[in-house]
Order: C-alpha cells, then structure tokens, then sequence
C-alpha cells in the first residue's frame, strides 16, 4: 500500500475545505447569494504573479476571486491587482476584489481588515512603498485616505478613478532593495 505523502495529503485537505467553504458560501439555505468573503493571509501565501510571501512585505496586500475557481489570487500589492483587473484582456468573471484597509491596519505588518476593493479609496503617488516599490494605499473611509495623503503626499482616488496607466508594473525588483 502506498502511503500519501504529508504535503500532498494537506494539498487534497486544503483544497476539499476550500471546496466545501465555496459550495456553502455559494447559497443560503433559502437559495440566496451569500456575500463572499476575503480570506486571511498567513506566513505561506504567495502573489500569483511573482511567488513573493506577501507576508514578508509591507503595504496593502489584495486579492481576486473569480467564479470559475474556488481559491483566490493574492496580490502582493494593490498595484498588482489594479494591473490585472485593468488589464483589456481580463474577460473571467471576477465574484469580489478585496484590498486591506490601511486607516485599520499596520502598513509594516498588514493584517486582516479586508474591504471591498470597488467601494475603497485610494491614495495615487504616496511616499510610501510597498511590496512592489509605488503603491496605491487602500481605505475603507476617504477621511482616512485624505489623511494619509496629508501625511505622505498623494492623491486620492475612487475606484473607478484608477486607470492602467496608474498601475504599471515596471520591474518591482527595481524598488525591492530585499531581493
């Protein structure tokens, strides 16, 4: 008999929990939608785009749901995010966007405090960084953007207001000085 080695054993464990917590998140027992909702990072969540442990970086960190999977990309960074869903090539059906909420966070060590990221503010231009150098600081209240945006330079943007041209990724490496 062939054992299943540990890791993949906790792959098919992680990935059927997902499964589940999806299917039960799809309806309610009356048939309605439930509101989806953001899952939390830990010490081994990788960006999607460039394998980086978000973890390990400061900033807002973000993620996409799609309806065609169970799991959600996670972002790095917001920049990361807005590049994606920007993107004229982008045609899956996305179920939710989230980004963090940096008026209830800690930019060093970002935490929780997931909001809808069409419903956030955002600061364009800050003096601080994030994972991938320039970033799009993210707030659920625009009294808090415009604060911050006081404090560190910027302008404040609704969601509709980013445009592609606000969140190119021109080589991130070139701002990492940890790399």
């Amino acid at each position: 008999m062939n054992p299943i080695p540990p890791l993949l054993h906790q792959s098919r464990h992680a990935a059927c929990a997902a499964l589940l917590a999806t299917l039960l998140a799809a309806c309610s027992p009356g048939g309605e939608p439930v509101a989806l909702v953001p899952l939390e990072i830990d010490r081994s969540t990788l960006c999607v785009l460039d394998g980086m442990l978000l973890a390990d970086y400061p900033g807002p960190k973000a993620q996409i749901h799609y309806a065609d999977r169970a799991e959600p990309d996670f972002f790095c960074d917001t920049v990361e995010l807005m590049s994606v869903y920007l993107k004229p090539e982008q045609v899956r059906p996305i179920r939710a966007l989230f980004v963090q909420d940096m008026g209830k966070t800690d930019w060093d060590h970002p935490q929780d405090n997931w909001i809808d990221a069409r419903a956030a503010f955002y600061v364009h231009g800050s003096s601080r960084h994030g994972s991938m150098g320039p970033t799009l600081a993210s707030f659920a209240r625009e009294a808090d953007a415009v604060a911050f945006a006081r404090e560190h330079g910027g302008t404040v943007l609704a969601f509709a207001q980013i445009t592609a041209d606000k969140v190119v990724l021109d080589g991130g490496a070139l701002h990492d000085q940890r790399m």
